[in-house]
């Protein structure tokens, strides 16, 4: 048994592997905890050799016996009634790293921390983060890899931690295809949600509450649709946009859609 201790987020977490098919890919990207961390949020033990290769995005989500499960072709996640253990089997790297997504989205989600926003996010001035999402195909990644040198805290699942005086973004490991050395640790404020369509030229429109209420809900990461996961949902989408600005922002695809945004 292989035992590692990282950071999601802020959150401390114990990863069991029953080999080290998997180390390489949890030490390339989740940052390692002090070596002596004996407290953790989340324990996780992993296993190999389920299911078959990725057959589709669809996830199959109940509740039994108090656990939550959740279920897709390539991988199978027990999380424990008090959401502070889980057990994932997975079939291969890709099914790991997707399983995790919805493993830790569920986890913030039940104890209210926060969302998993289908989103890039990036820093601008003054070291507030912006956060740019859409639907599938609208530029997120785009976006996040024009947005460089700046700081790109994630290009595919943003983490939005969500209280009642703050919002906050920490850097992502969940990443899709950009990579940055050095993570920033910490949380940044969110300073705005930018809803991206391309375009001819630059211009945002300020969208109501109501509005970027609605558009982002499409944006979460969440695979259980019970009633309690989604009125805990809509309770932080409804902190998020009462405290953050969002637009609508037709960009060109080029970096100088940020002159709308610093």
């Amino acid at each position: 048994m292989i035992e590692l201790r990282l950071s999601f987020g802020e959150h401390k977490v114990r990863v069991e592997l029953d080999s080290d098919r998997f180390s390489a890919f949890f030490r390339r990207s989740y940052a390692p905890l002090p070596p002596n961390e004996r407290t953790f949020d989340l324990s996780i033990r992993v296993s190999a050799g389920y299911g078959v290769s990725f057959a589709g995005y669809d996830v199959e989500a109940w509740t039994e016996d108090g656990a939550t499960y959740y279920r897709r072709a390539d991988y199978r996640i027990e999380l424990a009634e008090d959401g502070r253990s889980a057990s994932v089997q997975v079939h291969n790297e890709l099914a790991l790293k997707h399983a995790l997504m919805n493993l830790y989205s569920a986890y913030i989600i039940k104890h209210r921390w926060g969302l998993m926003i289908h989103s890039s996010c990036v820093l601008g001035q003054g070291g507030a983060a912006h956060l740019f999402a859409g639907r599938s195909g609208a530029g997120k990644s785009t976006a996040a890899a024009l947005s460089l040198p700046r700081t790109v805290l994630s290009d595919e699942a943003a983490l939005v931690k969500i209280g009642t005086d703050r919002i906050a973004v920490f850097h992502s490991p969940f990443r899709s295809e950009l990579e940055t050395d050095g993570a920033p640790e910490g949380a940044f404020p969110l300073r705005s949600v930018q809803l991206l369509r391309q375009a001819g030229h630059n211009r945002k429109v300020e969208l109501t509450k109501a509005d970027a209420l609605i558009r982002l809900m499409d944006q979460v990461f969440c695979w259980e649709r019970g009633a309690e996961n989604t009125a805990k949902v809509l309770s932080m989408l409804r902190l998020l946009v009462l405290q953050v600005p969002a637009y609508e922002l037709y960009f060109q695809k080029n970096d100088s859609f940020w002159e709308l945004i610093s």
